[in-house]
């Protein structure tokens, strides 16, 4: 009998790890998703390097006590999975906000960002930003836009000119 206790310590001191190594850690509810969606998801998560777990939920909530992060213990109930990122902080989010777009019955729950409990609301808001590189292309046209206006007033000044 103690081995089972041990084995389950083990796992609870895995999660716990898991909750305080990661970057981004998001919880779902994927009831009433189909295998092959689960399996589609799955491959999306992995391809991003994001780990996609399911855990029982006493694991969980003992798991996330032991990290420190009790906020989430409200959330371990019904069919949970959980989405680990140690690499980047928002591509679990986006990848299953798109993902629960897609499929109605995938519902993100919450999730700890840089170590920070954050609602799903958050969680949603985060994911539906532009990436890293269409915010800075946004920023280059928005710096670029004053001196192409001012290339286009030149450029009308001088064909005035020519035709005058």
């Amino acid at each position: 009998m103690s081995n089972v206790m041990e084995s389950k310590q083990q796992l609870v001191d895995d999660i716990a790890t898991q909750l305080k190594d990661s970057v981004s850690t998001i919880v779902v509810n994927y009831r009433g998703l189909t295998v092959s969606e689960m399996t589609e998801l799955r491959k999306n998560l992995r391809d991003a390097g994001v780990e996609f777990k399911v855990y029982k939920n006493t694991m969980t909530r003992r798991a996330a006590e032991k990290a420190e992060l009790t906020e989430l213990n409200e959330f371990f109930t019904g069919p949970n999975a959980i989405a680990f990122s140690n690499e980047d902080v928002i591509a679990p989010a986006k990848i299953l906000y798109n993902f629960a777009k897609e499929h109605e019955a995938l519902e993100i729950k919450a999730g700890v960002l840089e170590g920070k409990f954050t609602p799903a609301e958050d969680v949603n808001a985060i994911a539906s930003l532009p990436s890293k590189d269409g915010l800075v292309s946004m920023l280059l046209s928005v710096l670029q836009a004053p001196v192409r206006n001012f290339a286009y007033a030149v450029k009308a000044v001088g064909e005035d000119k020519e035709e005058a």
